[in-house]
């Protein structure tokens, strides 16, 4: 006779029917984004009808929360075992390579697929406020990683804003780790780790907080107009996905008609072509600038950053964030806006090596330091969410200066 704790033959049919559905919606919202991928869709790719999928989530927004709260969950477990370790390197080290193996057996089918976190904001309230709980609960549970005698001294917006810087590297893996094979995975956090404890710094650099780049100005455009659709239409694609960015909620934010969107743009899609335009060419200067520029590379992998970083919570900014590509409408332009990334991202690491062989950055991974800046300076939109008095005069102290000195890095001033 079965244990009356045992699961039924129709409770674990149940529940491997729903794991599978999970895992199908997980792939479909990371590709079309959660704005684009239908019941349908999903039902389809495990072999149901949409009818089917109902009977476990009766909307695709219920679908859709339950993906979020499970990645959610799943890291999470990993937070909170890195918890108990006993000092922040232990901590990292502990995080980092067992999020690695996470998503090694993903890669390998091992693990089921995550969704990413990209369009957490589309989402509908109530759904929403649940997943945002979550994901915040989440945050506060890394930002426990951080706390020891060695933090003691750093304020609330201190060490948020490294909160913050954890939460993004562990984010941002997703987007590069196809790069290596996945038995490198663990290897590659190791690395991770290395550059968060010790910075980039060597032997001599040091940062310079009256240090700053007049003279770095970054273009956006010629037209007033044209760049306030561009700055409209980047921010709501950075929070609903290309599909959630439509021509009437763009419209909306600038309060004019769709007549006029219409009159100054021929259709969406090449006005979000113009947003990734417009963001890689505010990248591309300020990288070439940093070649350009005199000084040491440390110098002006600093510099690179910082400017970017200040742009991105300027009334210029944001930049459109590179987890966009995941939404575009075809496979085309979403390879061709990736292959741009990679290539900004590899000048990025030009610079570093530039710094290595002067002697100014200490030797390290320059491909690994190179994502964690472009990554820096990716989630530093989202920086206000967790430090609401970030703003482009503080935020290089705050956010920048540990990713080049290290995590545990005194406070500015200190």
């Amino acid at each position: 006779m079965a244990s009356p704790t045992s699961p039924s033959p129709q409770t674990a049919r149940f529940q491997e029917k729903r794991e599978a559905i999970l895992g199908a919606a997980a792939l479909l919202f990371n590709e079309r984004g959660v704005k684009g991928a239908t019941l349908s869709d999903i039902a389809a790719s495990v072999g149901l009808v949409t009818n089917s999928v109902t009977y476990y989530y009766r909307k695709k927004e219920d679908l859709a929360k339950a993906c979020f709260l499970r990645a959610i969950a799943a890291i999470d477990v990993i937070t909170l075992a890195a918890a108990t370790q006993p000092t922040i390197q232990a901590r990292l080290t502990h995080f980092f390579q067992n999020y690695a193996l996470l998503l090694s057996g993903m890669e390998l089918g091992e693990q089921p697929p995550l969704v990413y976190f990209n369009d957490l904001r589309a989402l509908p309230s109530p759904h929403h406020d649940e997943v945002f709980s979550a994901y915040t609960d989440l945050f506060r549970h890394m930002r426990d990683l951080l706390k020891s005698a060695e933090t003691v001294g750093l304020s609330r917006d201190d060490l948020n804003a490294r909160a913050h810087i954890i939460m993004s590297v562990a984010n941002w893996m997703r987007a590069w780790f196809w790069r290596y094979e996945a038995d490198e995975y663990t290897r590659i956090a190791g690395r991770i780790v290395d550059v968060l404890m010790n910075g980039f710094s060597g032997g001599q650099s040091s940062w310079n907080s009256a240090q700053s780049e007049p003279d770095w100005t970054l273009a956006t455009g010629n037209r007033e107009t044209a760049d306030s659709f561009l700055r409209a239409a980047t921010l709501l694609v950075n929070e609903q996905g290309y599909r959630g960015a439509s021509v009437d909620k763009i419209s909306a934010k600038l309060n004019v008609t769709k007549g006029s969107f219409y009159h100054h743009n021929d259709n969406k899609q090449d006005l979000i072509s113009e947003c990734f335009e417009r963001t890689f060419s505010v990248v591309r200067q300020a990288l070439s600038l940093a070649e350009n520029s005199t000084g040491s590379g440390w110098e002006r992998a600093c510099a690179a950053a910082r400017v970017l970083v200040r742009y991105q919570l300027s009334e210029n900014g944001p930049l459109l964030r590179s987890s966009a590509t995941s939404a575009l409408p075809d496979q085309e332009h979403r390879d061709r806006v990736r292959r741009t990334l990679a290539q900004l991202t590899e000048r990025m690491a030009n610079v570093v090596v530039d710094g290595m062989m002067d002697g100014s950055i200490r030797p390290l991974d320059p491909s690994v330091a190179a994502q964690l800046s472009v990554g820096l300076v990716n989630a530093a939109a989202e920086l206000t969410r967790w430090v609401p008095n970030a703003n482009p005069d503080n935020a290089p102290e705050l956010y920048v200066r540990p990713i080049f000195l290290g995590i545990l890095c005194s406070p500015s001033g200190a």
